[in-house]
């Protein structure tokens, strides 16, 4: 990609409902806000994708294979251009959000910063040392993106823009990330007849316009979230938004952190507290207590208490 392309335009090589986009096509109406909330985004294309977790079990030594599947959807080509321009808009404004409240170091997931979870583990485990007797409290969201609430999410996108509602192209963006649409992608490509080896095999898009409202619509292929929470992941505003989310809560945390002396590092739905041996058992049900406001939840069963003496 030519050097001189903002960042927010990637061309993707994946087969979608639209044809891949030019520069200047994308550009001529991802900066036009009356275009945007106007048009018209497509379903997005799902799938899951499994992990293996291994552990082993204390007490009788067992090896344990846990298979999970985490869910991926993506979008049409102008729609990618479309949510990585506004993800552009708003990350300018989120960066400085957090340098204001004195959250830059703390927050660490999909910001760019130029590390990897490597790093924040060696900064974490520093942080450790240069504190002496401490505890470390780790604490993990359950279903983390197919829960945030979308009116707290709206008032959230809304306040970082500073506004009470939302102006109409962002709006149109909000309910289309909130009330989105999916379709299954082995469905999709058993309709057309489409290899998962080697899907593009001389095509350039799924199907064409009239394919979309002959199969793909009228044979009810398209699944539309109906929920009040719940946002895709993988589509290149989600994770940014993920963030915005968490604003509040995160300065709440931080807030009680420097009170106690402890340090406070979230990675998107993963948290974690170090702070002095005495505080360790209460960190958890004070975070516990202070989320229920966003209608997110804690799992227990991933909750980690570990204590560092010197």
């Amino acid at each position: 990609m030519s050097s001189n392309k903002p960042l927010w335009y990637r061309s993707r090589g994946y087969l979608h409902f639209d044809l891949p986009v030019s520069f200047k096509k994308a550009r001529n109406l991802v900066t036009n806000p009356e275009l945007v909330s106007k048009y018209a985004f497509f379903p997005l294309i799902n799938y899951a994708v499994e992990s293996k977790k291994i552990s082993k079990d204390k007490i009788t030594r067992k090896i344990d294979i846990a298979v999970k599947e985490r869910p991926i959807a993506y979008s049409a080509h102008m729609d990618s251009h479309i949510y990585a321009f506004y993800a552009s808009l708003l990350s300018r404004k989120y960066e400085a959000q957090l340098e204001l409240a004195g959250l830059t170091d703390c927050i660490l997931a999909f910001r760019g910063l130029g590390k990897s979870n490597i790093d924040f583990a060696f900064e974490a485990f520093e942080q450790i040392k240069a504190m002496g007797e401490c505890s470390a409290v780790a604490l993990d969201f359950s279903k983390f993106f197919d829960t945030l609430d979308h009116s707290i999410l709206k008032q959230s996108w809304a306040s970082l823009l500073g506004e009470t509602i939302l102006p109409l192209d962002h709006f149109k963006v909000f309910k289309s990330i909130t009330q989105f649409s999916q379709v299954n992608k082995v469905e999709l490509y058993k309709e057309f007849n489409i290899s998962t080896n080697n899907p593009k095999n001389g095509r350039n898009r799924v199907c064409t316009a009239q394919e979309f409202r002959d199969v793909v619509r009228n044979k009810n292929l398209i699944k539309t979230n109906r929920n009040t929470f719940g946002i895709p992941q993988g589509s290149p505003i989600s994770a940014l938004l993920s963030n915005i989310y968490m604003f509040e809560f995160d300065t709440e945390m931080k807030r009680y952190m420097d009170i106690h002396g402890g340090k406070y590092y979230r990675y998107c739905d993963d948290m974690l507290f170090i702070v002095p041996a005495p505080l360790r058992d209460r960190v958890a049900g004070y975070a516990q207590e202070r989320v229920k406001g966003l209608k997110v939840s804690i799992n227990p069963a991933k909750t980690e208490l570990r204590t560092f003496t010197c």
